[in-house]
C-alpha cells in the first residue's frame, strides 16, 4: 500500500476536483463546475486513487457514491484545504498589517520644522491597520548615532555630519540657520542694516558644542565667541539674554521672531544650511516595521 510523501501543488489539485465532485453529486454534474470534460474528470480521479492506494468512489449505472475511504478523505481534503485558505489569508494580512516596535532617536529641535517628512511617516506607521507602538528618544546626534550603531534605535535622524560609513543614510532635509539677536542687545534696533563681519565680531557670540558642517563653523568662527551651548537650545537661551549674538535655525527661531523678542541680523555671509539625515545600520537584521518606516520616509 503506496504511503503519500511530500503533497505537490498537482495532489492539492486532486483533492480540490474530488471536493467539487462530491459536492455536485457525480462526474457529469461536476463538468459544469469546473470547466473539464467527463473522462478528464474521471482520468483525475483515477490518479488520486492512485495516488492514495485505494477507491475513493463508486461510479457507473447505480449512481455515484463515495467509499468508506472516500468519505474520510473528503473531511480530510476540508481540514486541508481549509488550513490552506486560512494559511493564504494569514500571508495577505501580513501583507496588510504591520506588527511590533520602532525606537527612534531625534536630535532636539525639529519639530517645528517645516518639512514634516518623519511626522508624516510616523502617522503612516501608526495608522489603525497597524499595530506598532513607538518610542521616541530625544537625544544629542552623537547619542543617537551610537544608539544606532549599538541596536539600542532602529533608526535616528540627525545631522548628515561626519557619519560613520557603517551607517545608511537617507537625506531628509536641508535646515537653513540665521544669526540673530534679542530685545536688549545693542544690535537689535540695526537688525535691518547691512552689517560687516567687522561690525558682528565686536559683540560677544556663541559657539556650538555639536556637529556642524564646514561652511556653518567658518561662519561661527569669524564671530567673537565668548559663550558656547551643547544645543541650539542652549543657544537660544544665551541669545535671549540680549548680551550675545548666536545662530538659530529659522524654524527654531520663529516663535521669538513673531513675539517681536528676536530678529535675524542682516549680512551676506552669515547664515547657512544643515543637511539632516535619516540613519540605520547598513547590517540590520531584516525588521518589517523598519522597512515600513524607511518607505514611508520616501514616499510620504
Amino acid at each position: 500500500m503506496p504511503a503519500l510523501g511530500q503533497m505537490s501543488d498537482y495532489e492539492i489539485r486532486l483533492i480540490r476536483i474530488f471536493q467539487t465532485v462530491v459536492e455536485c453529486g457525480g462526474f457529469t454534474a461536476a463538468e459544469t463546475t469546473l470547466g473539464i470534460s467527463r473522462s478528464a474528470i474521471s482520468q483525475h480521479m483515477n490518479d488520486l486513487e492512485g495516488r492514495l492506494g485505494f477507491s475513493l468512489c463508486q461510479r457507473g449505472r447505480g449512481g455515484f457514491s463515495l467509499t468508506e475511504e472516500g468519505k474520510e478523505i473528503y473531511q480530510a481534503g476540508l481540514t486541508l484545504l481549509t488550513a490552506l485558505e486560512t494559511f493564504k489569508s494569514d500571508v495577505n494580512a501580513l501583507h496588510q498589517t504591520i506588527k511590533g516596535e520602532l525606537n527612534i532617536g531625534i536630535t532636539d529641535n525639529l519639530v517645528t520644522l517645516p518639512a514634516m517628512h518623519v511626522t508624516h511617516a510616523l502617522a503612516r506607521l501608526s495608522a489603525p491597520e497597524h499595530e506598532v507602538t513607538l518610542h521616541i528618544h530625544m537625544e544629542p546626534s552623537d547619542a543617537v548615532i551610537r544608539g544606532v550603531m549599538d541596536g539600542h534605535l532602529h533608526v535616528g535622524v540627525v545631522p548628515a555630519v561626519n557619519l560613520p560609513t557603517s551607517l545608511d543614510t537617507q537625506h531628509l532635509y536641508d535646515e537653513p540657520s540665521y544669526l540673530y539677536c534679542a530685545t536688549g542687545h545693542p544690535l537689535f534696533d540695526r537688525a535691518g542694516d547691512a552689517l560687516t563681519l567687522e561690525a558682528l565680531a565686536r559683540y560677544p557670540a556663541i559657539s556650538p558644542r555639536y556637529p556642524l558642517p564646514v561652511e556653518a563653523r567658518q561662519a561661527h568662527d569669524a564671530l567673537s565667541l565668548r559663550a558656547s551651548a551643547s544645543d541650539r537650545e542652549g543657544a537660544a537661551f544665551l541669545i535671549l539674554t540680549g548680551r550675545f549674538i548666536g545662530f538659530l535655525p529659522e524654524h527654531v527661531a520663529a516663535q521669538w521672531v513673531s513675539a517681536g523678542k528676536m530678529r535675524a541680523l542682516d549680512s551676506p555671509r552669515q547664515h547657512y544650511r544643515i543637511p539632516f539625515a535619516l540613519i540605520s545600520r547598513r547590517d540590520r537584521r531584516p525588521n518589517r516595521v523598519v522597512e515600513a518606516f524607511l518607505q514611508f520616509i520616501e514616499s510620504p
